[in-house]
């Protein structure tokens, strides 16, 4: 076989390779992604529980309190809300902030790898089109887990506290929304939530 050929066939060997590998690399990271059908919400004699076994997570929903399942996010999520809850309808029985009456705890798994100063810096932006009036950021442990607590506020959304927890490849967030007059209820309910969260 001729040089120039052998070049060109060498070429076209390593692209072929690098396509491939590069199908390869796309299809890993579909396959990691959740769904919504990943929640499951179930009746226990201790109340109801939450679980979505391919992130490894397990959750008790507060006593009284509503559980749905947000569908139509691509990876989904849980939406809880104490039965006193007012706002603005959000589709699905959901009730989206600012808060009238009542609290509301949202879970959200994101598949993907991050570092606390990465997330910090994705909530910043996120906040920045929101125009806050409260931004603070605090790192914190979460049942012996590394985490960072956002403590954050505007006009368009009202108070909010998230608290996200990056394991491996995936982030695990839980967002408090409450009503101006229900902080001190809603943060107690919320901090018995978070003892309940269980991380495999």
């Amino acid at each position: 076989m001729p040089k120039n050929k052998k070049i060109v066939f060498l070429i076209i060997i390593i692209l072929l390779l690098i396509i491939a590998g590069g199908v390869f690399w796309w299809w890993q990271k579909r396959a990691i992604k959740g769904s919504p059908a990943d929640y499951v919400i179930k009746e226990t004699a201790e109340g109801k529980i939450v679980e979505n076994k391919k992130a490894g997570l397990t959750v008790k929903v507060p006593d009284g309190w509503e559980v749905k399942r947000v569908d139509f996010i691509e990876e989904g999520s849980i939406v809880m809300q104490s039965l006193d809850i007012e706002g603005e309808d959000g589709g699905n029985g959901i009730v989206d902030p600012p808060l009238r009456e009542g609290c509301g705890i949202e879970t959200v798994v994101t598949y993907k790898k991050l570092s606390l100063e990465e997330i910090k810096k994705g909530a910043e932006e996120v906040h920045w089109m929101l125009i806050p009036t409260l931004d603070e950021f605090e790192k914190i442990t979460v049942n012996n887990k590394e985490a960072l607590e956002n403590k954050w506020e505007s006009k368009s959304k009202g108070p909010m506290i998230s608290i996200y927890i990056p394991i491996d490849n995936k982030v695990y967030t839980f967002t408090l929304t409450w009503a101006q007059e229900e902080k001190e209820r809603c943060t107690q309910e919320f901090n018995k939530f978070l003892e309940t969260v269980l991380i495999k």
